[in-house]
């Protein structure tokens, strides 16, 4: 592979990694841009992120295209003519090397018959682009690149909304930076990313987040490497501030992050408060992701690698705050994972639903009387939010909405508040604050 032609190559790369995301077995999580030069790296992702964040349209071009649909063994030829089509409508390659460099890309992965075809797809896409498009784009799920089933979910919880919810989604999210207050104020980060050329403005709603005007490599970012920057979406960045009133003036408080990884929240709670923090995971491999995280930052919290839907890994000693960053659909983050559009399936939301509850009923033993428990997700589906708190309100006796209504983000979601994607700004997340009476 690193013999070929870089056109070739970084398109026959991008072919393999997008196969496990189109046969549903496996996520850009494994994206390995170790696979190509650095100068393609940027490329190969723009590749991968781009066609499945517009893989409705493009799969129903790919069928108009095709005289027969490819073997199942084929699915890797499949994602070449989805790579090729995706180049040619949305990215400024020349129509030449669109073409002729993803056909020729079916010769490294062996399969040299399929040149011709490519090449007869792509060119006939060429000659008809605009009728084809037309043509597909009577379904709106194609001309809103969502699945069916998400996009009808979307209109029934958001109806004055799901428009601009889909079109947030389909375009990228920008990055955004917290900045460690223990190393370095908002400020004088600001004038540093001035001095290195980045231009840059302070979020609206977190106090520590720097938005970026332009994305870059985090080995850019001054003070990366010595723990003075992180890379996290403002919405994410407000756990913090709601774990706050319980942790502000209490030194050394037990805390409890659940599904904690890749480490984001559980780093901006040690950098926020001093604390006893303990970070929970039920991935080893995202776990040791966190670890990584902490040193670089020069920050300690005690790992615990067990699920939080049981109790089999608690001491007995209860928590005075808890943050549950509970699993959920990713709904509110797919423009920064877009293969969420064909990993996720409605029936996961119920599941997904049901194991948020076993985790709150779970944790919510934990805690001790008078303390705090943050709910979280990355959603947009009442169903993983309000929904779930209101029912876990219903059950549970000493459970009380602490949630404020005076803050400056989202808006009133039965018990908690709900944020949706903004252009340019935060990501969609939903936050519930609960307190344990005694």
């Amino acid at each position: 592979m690193n013999d070929a032609p870089s056109g070739q190559g970084v398109r026959a790369v991008a072919a393999r990694a997008l196969v496990p995301v189109l046969t549903g077995k496996g996520s850009l999580a494994s994206l390995d841009d170790g696979e190509v030069p650095p100068r393609d790296r940027a490329f190969l992702r723009a590749l991968c992120y781009g066609v499945c964040r517009t893989l409705p349209r493009l799969e129903a071009l790919a069928g108009e295209l095709l005289r027969n649909p490819f073997k199942a063994r084929d699915v890797d030829i499949q994602a070449l003519l989805l790579l090729g089509i995706y180049q040619l409508l949305y990215l400024r390659v020349p129509p030449h090397a669109a073409v002729g460099e993803t056909a020729g890309a079916a010769r490294l992965l062996h399969k040299e018959w399929a040149t011709r075809v490519l090449n007869g797809c792509l060119r006939r896409l060429q000659r008809e682009s605009d009728d084809l498009q037309a043509q597909v784009d009577h379904d709106p799920s194609i001309a809103w690149l969502h699945p069916s089933w998400l996009l009808k979910t979307l209109r029934q919880a958001w109806p004055e909304d799901w428009q601009a919810i889909a079109e947030a989604n389909n375009h990228p999210g920008p990055m955004t930076l917290r900045i460690n207050r223990r190393r370095v104020n908002r400020d004088e980060y600001l004038k540093r990313l001035e001095a290195a050329g980045k231009v840059a403005t302070s979020c609206h709603h977190a106090s520590m987040g720097v938005t970026l005007a332009d994305p870059c490599d985090i080995n850019e970012l001054p003070g990366f490497s010595d723990g003075e920057v992180s890379v996290q979406d403002e919405a994410a960045q407000l756990a913090a501030d709601l774990m706050a009133p319980a942790l502000s003036d209490c030194p050394d408080a037990k805390v409890l992050d659940a599904c904690c990884a890749p480490g984001g929240k559980t780093a901006h709670l040690l950098e926020s408060f001093d604390i006893n923090l303990t970070a929970l995971d039920n991935d080893a491999v995202r776990l040791a992701r966190v670890n990584t995280t902490l040193k670089r930052l020069n920050i300690r919290a005690r790992l615990k690698h067990a699920d939080a839907s049981t109790l089999d890994w608690w001491d007995g000693t209860p928590f005075d705050a808890i943050l549950l960053d509970a699993p959920c659909s990713g709904s509110g983050v797919i423009r920064r994972h877009p293969d969420i559009k064909r990993l996720r399936r409605l029936s996961d939301i119920r599941e997904l639903a049901n194991l948020q509850g076993r985790m709150l009923d779970s944790l919510w033993q934990t805690l001790a009387p008078g303390g705090t428990l943050v709910y979280a997700t990355c959603s947009v589906l009442p169903e993983e939010n309000a929904d779930a708190i209101g029912a876990f309100l219903e059950r549970t006796d000493d459970a009380e909405v602490t949630t404020p209504g005076d803050v400056s983000w989202g808006r009133p979601a039965g018990g908690g508040r709900q944020l949706l994607p903004s252009p340019g700004g935060h990501d969609g997340f939903f936050y519930a604050r609960l307190r344990k009476t005694s």
